[in-house]
């Protein structure tokens, strides 16, 4: 994982960590495995506990521009939906791949994910 496990402070490493996430959880739906007990602290509940981490970062994150603060408004309810279906997900005794297959199919955590490189995309461009 990027940043030494480091907790994201701003929007930008926010998305970062979502993202880092995401793919890592492509990789391990992939591997077929029946839990996560032989992993180790990179493991995919230390990605799912940065994610969460991370959500909490978007909801408390501001916009310059009133487009960009809608669209955020938009981002937060998308989060809080993510949010609660990786938190399930981190409550159980263990994490399989299965269950990390369903969480990346998950309308919620996809929906999250448009909106983040959406609004990646268009910081980019801004230079905000």
């Amino acid at each position: 994982m990027s940043s030494a496990d480091a907790v994201p402070t701003d929007l930008a490493g926010a998305i970062d960590v979502i993202e880092e996430t995401y793919e890592f959880m492509l990789a391990y739906a992939a591997q077929g495995r029946i839990n996560d007990e032989d992993n180790s602290s990179a493991g995919i509940r230390s990605y799912l506990q940065r994610s969460n981490q991370a959500l909490a970062v978007i909801a408390s994150a501001n916009l310059p521009g009133e487009e960009a603060q809608q669209f955020l408004d938009v981002m937060r309810q998308d989060a809080i939906k993510a949010g609660a279906a990786i938190r399930l997900v981190l409550a159980q005794p263990t994490i399989g791949s299965q269950a990390i297959d369903n969480l990346n199919a998950s309308i919620h955590l996809r929906t999250l994910l448009t909106d983040i490189f959406v609004l990646d995309e268009s910081l980019k461009i801004t230079g905000t």
